[in-house]
Formats: C-alpha cells, sequence, structure tokens
C-alpha cells in the first residue's frame, strides 16, 4: 500500500474542500485524512493503491465549484494504520 502527503493551498478552507475530499477518497478506495492547517491550507493523506492515489490527486487540483486551488504539494509518507477517510 502507498501513502501520499498533500499540501494544498488557495481557497481551500470554509469551501466544504475536506469533505469533498473525504467522499472523493471513499469512492476511490482510499483510506487517510484531511484537516484543516493553522496557515489556511489543507494537508490530507491519502493511504491505498498508487493508481487510486494518482487518480485523487488529479480530484485535489480541482476539488468542489467553490474552491479555488493554487498548488498541491506531494510527499512520500510512511503508510499508518488508518481505517476509512477523516476529516478533523
Amino acid at each position: 500500500m502507498a501513502a501520499v502527503r498533500f499540501l494544498v493551498s488557495g481557497r481551500v478552507q470554509g469551501v466544504f474542500y475536506r469533505a469533498s475530499a473525504r467522499e472523493q477518497a471513499l469512492a476511490l478506495g482510499l483510506s487517510g485524512y484531511a484537516r484543516n492547517l493553522p496557515d489556511g491550507r489543507v494537508e490530507v493523506l491519502a493511504c491505498g493503491s498508487t493508481t487510486a492515489i494518482e487518480t485523487f490527486e488529479r480530484w485535489l487540483w480541482q476539488g468542489p465549484a467553490a474552491a479555488r486551488v493554487e498548488a498541491v504539494a506531494r510527499e512520500a509518507s510512511a503508510a499508518p494504520e488508518i481505517q476509512g477517510f477523516h476529516t478533523g
């Protein structure tokens, strides 16, 4: 199983970005989390197949309709034991 940590910048808080990311991740069979950071970014951890993570990354660049994504930074991560996809 692969795991990738993303940092998403732009107008991504207060626009249902985390909830929409959760729906997309679950549809792709990914586990992990999406949480707001104090600096206005959203941190996302996605664990699952490489193909599903790549599809999810493309979605992260779009986000929900009200979002305006400016950047998505990606880094490999250790795959933690996470069941489901959580927002916080």
